[in-house]
């Protein structure tokens, strides 16, 4: 166990040390349990992996949650439903698993009292180290852009930029109605700043596109940020007129030059190809050059 994030260094060293002991039990532990796995889903060759996850949440009102769950070769194992407290076996290879561990009332209380209070009491220490870090915000710069196919749809893009931290919301929204199940989400990815970007599009009928709408809500936000799809101001197409102007008037000027210095240098040009008018080849071309 290392710390990652520069503010949860002040976590004193005993801490990592601890958690490197609990770590190394567990890693023994499951070396038992791939075998163990392998016997169950009658797969004594091979590669194998055994996972196991667990995490917790402090809301917004003050309410906790968690969850617990253990996985073999990428599928769920066993799921651990935290409001009936017991365990669950998406796999039927877990059912006798599942029947031992659901009837012991000790283990069953360790699991429950961990995710409500332990895990807990852990983020809070965490939030707290991280107070100033983590409670930074910045608010996401919004845009929508439109690509046409030809003859096809529209597809509008929705991008959001420079935001912190990372949880966001984006939505098309058809006449103030949401469009989910038309919508393609991009994910939330990282900058090199450590803000995120996220991107949303849908595609529609380009004579509709004033009738879409993105809406953004983030924690910067004192209430959700609308944005929609703009033409090109008369602006741009000046900057690009102008543009053009200057770059024909430097071509024009750079052809006028390369005319102006052949013309100078025709007759040294002239001069350098002439043959030598005696037998002293060398001497002619000396004198010719200086």
């Amino acid at each position: 166990m290392r710390p990652q994030a520069a503010w949860v260094q002040a976590t004193r060293p005993e801490f990592w040390e601890r958690e490197n002991q609990v770590h190394k039990l567990r890693q023994a532990c499951f070396r038992g349990k791939v075998r163990s796995h392998e016997h169950l889903y009658n797969q004594s060759r091979g590669f194998h992996i055994f996972q196991y996850a667990y995490g917790c949440e402090i809301r917004a009102d003050g309410s906790t949650g968690g969850f617990r769950r253990l996985g073999f070769d990428g599928g769920d194992f066993l799921t651990y439903d935290a409001a009936l407290h017991r365990w669950e076996a998406p796999a039927w290879q877990a059912e006798a698993t599942q029947r031992r561990w659901n009837g012991d009332p000790v283990a069953l209380q360790y699991y429950r009292n961990f995710l409500e209070r332990e895990c807990p009491a852990a983020l809070r220490r965490y939030l707290q180290l991280g107070e100033g870090a983590l409670a930074r915000r910045e608010r996401p710069a919004v845009r929508v852009t439109s690509r046409d196919t030809p003859g096809g749809p529209s597809t509008l893009s929705c991008r959001a930029h420079g935001f912190y931290p990372q949880p966001i919301a984006l939505s098309w929204l058809r006449d103030g109605e949401s469009r989910e199940q038309e919508t393609w989400w991009g994910g939330v990815l990282p900058n090199g700043d450590g803000t995120y970007h996220a991107w949303a599009t849908v595609e529609i009928d380009p004579r509709e596109r004033g009738r879409y709408s993105c809406r953004v809500e983030h924690e910067s936000l004192a209430q959700p940020l609308v944005a929609v799809w703009e033409p090109p101001s008369d602006s741009w197409l000046m900057v690009v007129v102008v543009a053009g102007v200057i770059l024909a008037v430097g071509a024009a000027a750079v052809l006028v030059g390369l005319a102006w210095r052949r013309r100078q240098s025709g007759p040294q040009a002239e001069l350098y190809s002439q043959a030598p008018a005696s037998d002293h080849g060398s001497d002619s071309s000396i004198t010719a050059l200086t």
